[in-house]
Formats: C-alpha cells, structure tokens, sequence
C-alpha cells in the first residue's frame, strides 16, 4: 500500500512532519558527553490499548538551557520566537514517527505496569514451560510470588539499588524472579547460565551484585563467586546445591517474616530508579553493564505496543525461546506479553521436535526466532513429522542477526499465511523500529519495504549523522543513526568515558550503525560500525576474542571478525600471528580459545598470517580482513 509521504519542512511551520529542521549545535564525535536524562515524549493521547490512561508525561531536564527554550517556544507555537532562537545555530535533520505519539504513565514501575489488571485474568495461564510437564504460572501465581519474592529479598537485606545477578535458562519461574527484583527497588541483571565460569565471575564482580539466582545448569560457576546464591530447582534444590538458598525456603521465611522491620523505613520504588542491568558489548566492544530505569522499560514498552490490537487482550500466545537474559527476551517478549494478559511459551533450548510441537500445541500465534530456526522449519525433513496445515502461528520476528533474502523467500512459500517482521534495537535502548503495524485504532495496516528494519516508532526521534562531521544528514543519505527518547539508557555502569562517547550532551544515543530513511519513512541498516559479530543473534564482540588469543603464548598478534553464514547469521573467523619457533596447529589455537569462552563465542575459522593490517593510529583494519576472506572463499568455491 502507498504509505505517507515524508516532507522535510522546517519545524517553525510544521512542527508535527515525520522530519523537521530543527536547531541544535550538533557536538564532534570527540567532544560528545553524557546527560543521563532523555528529552519526555511529547503526551499526546492517542488509542492504545495496552496503555494505562494517564493525564500527563512527566518531562524531564535533559538538554541544553537552549534546546529547552525552543521546546518551550514550540509548545507555544510562537514561530518568530523559534525564527530567532534558531537563527544562528545550524539546522538538524531529525525524523520521527508516522505515528502519533503515545501517554508514557509517570507513576508506575516496571511490574507494576506489566501486571496491571492481572487480578481479571487470575486463573488465566500466563507462563508455562514446553516441555512435557514443565512448570506453568497463573496470573495470579504471577502477582503473588512477585511479591513474594520482593518480601523475602528485602528480609534478607536486599535495598534499593542493589544488584542481583540471574544465572538461568529460560525457565517459567525466570520472570518471577526479574519482576519480584525489580518490585523489591533492586537491580535484575541477567547473564548466560551458560556462559564460562570466569564469564559469568566478571558480571557478578563487575556490577558489584548482593546476590546470585541460579539453577543447576550455573551453580558450580557461581558458587564460588563470593555472594549468596538463591538455588532454584525443587523441593531437593538444597540438597543438589549445598550451601546455597533454596527458593521455596526463602519464599516461605519470607511469608513468616512478613514485611521486614527497620529503623528507618524502606525507600519508596520510584520510576526514576534503575531496574535492570544487562551486559552488552556496546560501541566500543568490551561487555559493561547498561544501566535502564523503570522509566526507560515503560516508555519502550508502551511504544512498541502502540499498535497491539483489542482483540489480542488475553488471547495472544507468545514463543519464549530467544533467552530471557537477553534485553529483548526478559521485555519484549516476556513483559510485552503479560502486559497483554497473553501467553508465554517458554523453551529453554532450541530443539525443532519440541520448538514444533509447541507451536501446534499451545497454538502459538507470535514467535520471536533468530534465522537458524527460520532455516531449520524451511529445510529439515523433521518438519514433514508434523502437520502444520492448521498452525495458529501469526508471524514471525527477527531483530537479534540479519535475516537473508533467500531465506525470506523460502520461508513465505513454504508458511504464506505467516507475517514475517523485522524489528531494530539495542540493548542500550531495546526497540526502534519495526516493520508491521496497525489493524487497530492505530491505523490500518502498515508494512515497511522488504530489506528495511522498518518505520520510527512513537515518542522517538532519528536521525542521521556523518560520523566524521557530526553533521545530520537529509532522508537517502547514509549516516550513522542516532537515536533521543526516554528509553535511552541511564549511562554505562561505571564507565563514564564509554558513556559520554555514546551519549551525546543533547540526549543523542549513538548507536555505531550506519543506516538512512527514505521519504517515505522506512529505515535501512547498512553496515556496522561497531563490528560486532552476531552469531545466532548472540553478540560476540572481536576484541574480546583478541584479547584471548593475545594471552596464549604462541600468539604474538590477532585480529578477530565475522563473516555471512547461512546458518548462524554471521560467525567469527580469526587471523593470528605466530611467535617464531611456535608448533600449534589453527585446532590448538581454537580449542585454546573455547576452553575459555562461551561456545556461541568460539571462533570457528582460523588462519596464519604474517601480519595483521592496520591503520597509521594502530586499528586493526576488520573489514579488510573480512573482504579478503570473503573473496578467497568465493573464489576457492567457483
């Protein structure tokens, strides 16, 4: 269908334009620096029905003592005003959503939000495990161990503002566990259960976390990491894990505890308040905690559920396979579920008998896959086992890796009546785009142009800079793309240098990616500054790998990139350099290497060199490298 025309006029005139010129001194990339609070969302109404009905947004300071008047002067509609503020500051390129804007409610917290009006659906399935005989929660289960949990933290000394770490598979109990933190006024911070013990060690010393909850797939990681850790796995879960804490033991010395009693009274959860700590590679390639407040996750939340229709209040079904540790698993999936009053489906790892058997079964009707699942239910004979004629399944969505056009293909002939969407985020700031929208009072439907990430979404703004300049750029042009809303990320924990090359002093994220958007509001990603290697939708950050292979003895330089593979999205391939008179084979360096990774991190291809290329400032030139492999792998295949 034709979608809306996007026109670039100047914001004194037309100040609601999906892409307005607007003023702003836009900072180098060198002197960019940090402001913790994101410009509020403008609070228009607008018919969502997910959203809590509120009456205003709260705003927030945010910007340049400039930049606020003109915000002021727009409210206004004073366009001289604006005329004059702007007349000597260079003009900005800034795009946003087709869609109006959404409320953002200014006094809830993140489970406060997602479990609102659960007690209607109290008898309701609102989370169960795929397995045969896996564990399923109510929705009033849900609301009760929430608090449960946030009772028994506080009684064990847990305040606001401290960090526990989660080590565990995708488990019905998982977001019990997230939300009861996030209820107690703590910090839920996820890692991969699986993981390498020194991995999961450096999270928990990094973030300075109080406690650990984890099951046996982490317990003899974690045991050892100098904090208590809450064991989860049954009523014998204390016995297989000896001297932790047994879940259903804490929860019950909570109950008899009751509310716990303290000289001077708890602090009060406030939306401000940081709720969540997810590690990520970032811009810059090391894994460091990125802090989000309640505010952040409600205000994303209620952006990419703008267009959820009536009809799936209580209904929908949703895949919980992409893990919960991740940003996108724990909120976008989990939390924009419940919130729904749906159902989550949960899978802890992949296995295509069972991941089929759930969506025929429990009638899944939205699934969140990387692109090895797409491949798999196109391509394996285990897919002809069953009948899929009558799946209930929706669409389809993938975010974490690229998605290749022969595999779309393959996929819409083979399941037509199955949406496949796309979406783009980051950790450091969770959706921004998506691909699909409307059918409700949002609109009609909407679909962005195949190869896009899809349109703007609500309450934020785009835009595009030259990364050399800092200059924005006009629609068509590439640049990397930068993203203001209140979702923004509080800051990089304790890396404040990290942060402010991120974070610009207008509130400007800086993804590291290079994209543009058309004139009619579809945005492209082209390439990547940031080099990171999505591997299955895993992140595995180059620099990290080097510096591993940089500590084995033989190796005296390295170089670490991703290149295509059909199955996995990208895979990491290193080039290393020998010490003289060093006898390790390419499998020793390897092995080497997973013995002390994540085996989504392993490296799956290495050679010798002579040299790693770099460029006069000492950067190793990646995608010299990445091209050269490329062309001699295509060349050795003709």
């Amino acid at each position: 269908m034709t979608q809306p025309h996007l026109t670039c006029t100047r914001l004194a005139l037309t100040p609601h334009k999906n892409c307005v010129l607007t003023s702003s001194r836009m900072p180098s990339p060198s002197s960019r620096h940090h402001h913790p609070s994101p410009p509020a969302s403008t609070n228009a109404n607008a018919a969502v029905p997910f959203l809590l009905p509120t009456t205003r947004t709260t705003q927030q300071a945010t910007t340049s003592n400039s930049h606020q008047h003109q915000q002021q002067l727009i409210r206004m509609g004073d366009a001289a005003a604006i005329a004059a503020a702007v007349h000597e500051e260079e003009e900005e390129h800034i795009f946003r959503s087709r869609f109006p804007p959404v409320t953002v409610p200014d006094d809830v917290t993140v489970p406060e939000f997602v479990l609102a009006g659960a007690e209607a659906y109290a008898d309701k399935v609102a989370l169960v495990e795929a397995a045969p005989g896996g564990r399923s929660y109510t929705y009033g289960e849900i609301t009760r161990d929430v608090a449960r949990f946030a009772r028994a933290l506080r009684s064990v000394g847990i305040r606001k503002g401290h960090v526990v770490v989660v080590a565990l598979p995708n488990l019905a109990v998982y977001p019990v566990v997230s939300l009861g933190i996030m209820s107690a006024g703590a910090v839920f911070s996820g890692v991969n259960p699986r993981a390498a013990a020194a991995e999961i060690r450096k999270q928990v010393e990094d973030s300075e976390a109080k406690l650990v909850v984890a099951s046996e797939v982490a317990f003899d990681k974690v045991r050892d990491a100098g904090v208590p850790v809450i064991a989860i796995g049954g009523a014998d879960a204390a016995d297989r894990m000896p001297n932790a804490i047994a879940w259903d033991e804490l929860l019950a010395a909570g109950d008899r505890a009751g509310a716990p009693v303290s000289v001077a009274p708890l602090d009060p959860v406030q939306q401000s308040d940081l709720c969540a700590l997810p590690y990520s590679s970032g811009t810059t390639g090391v894994s460091k905690g990125v802090m989000l407040s309640h505010r952040n996750l409600v205000s994303n939340l209620c952006s990419s559920m703008f267009a959820v229709s009536d009809d799936l209040v209580g209904q929908v079904v949703t895949l919980g396979l992409m893990p919960f540790f991740h940003i996108y698993g724990i909120t976008g999936i989990c939390c924009a579920t419940l919130r729904a009053k749906g159902t989550v489906v949960v899978m802890d790892r992949f296995d295509l008998r069972t991941f089929l058997a759930a969506l025929v079964t429990h009638r899944v009707m939205f699934a969140p896959l990387v692109p090895p699942v797409m491949l798999a239910m196109v391509k394996s004979p285990v897919a002809a086992e069953f009948d899929l004629s009558g799946l209930a399944l929706r669409s389809v969505m993938t975010a974490a890796a690229p998605l290749a056009p022969d595999l779309l293909a393959a996929f819409q002939e083979k399941f037509p009546g199955v949406q496949v969407e796309e979406a783009y985020g980051l950790t450091e700031h969770s959706c921004i785009t998506l691909t699909h929208a409307g059918g409700s009072e949002a609109g009609p439907v909407q679909i962005s142009k195949k190869n896009s990430v899809g349109y703007i979404l609500p309450n934020l703004e785009v835009k595009f800079v030259d990364p050399e300049t800092g200059r924005s750029l006009p629609e068509n042009t590439p640049g990397e793309v930068c993203v203001r809303s209140q979702a923004v990320m509080q800051g990089y924990y304790k890396r404040k240098e990290e942060t402010e090359h991120t974070i610009d002093a207008k509130g400007w994220l800086h993804t590291g990616d290079i994209g543009y958007i058309d004139g009619d509001g579809d945005v492209f990603i082209v390439d990547r500054i940031k080099e990171l290697i999505k591997y299955k939708g895993f992140q595995v950050a180059p620099a990290e790998l080097e510096a591993v292979l940089l500590s084995h003895p033989s190796v005296e330089d390295a170089a670490v990139f991703g290149v295509p593979d059909e199955e996995a999205g990208e895979v990491p391939v290193g080039c290393v350099v020998r010490r003289r008179g060093a006898a390790e084979s390419e499998a020793d360096v390897m092995a080497y290497v997973a013995a002390r990774v994540a085996s989504y991190k392993k490296i799956r291809v290495l050679r010798f060199v002579d040299a790693i290329p770099k460029s006069v400032s000492g950067k190793i030139l990646r995608r010299q490298l990445r091209d050269e492999f490329v062309q001699r792998a295509k060349a050795a295949a003709a």
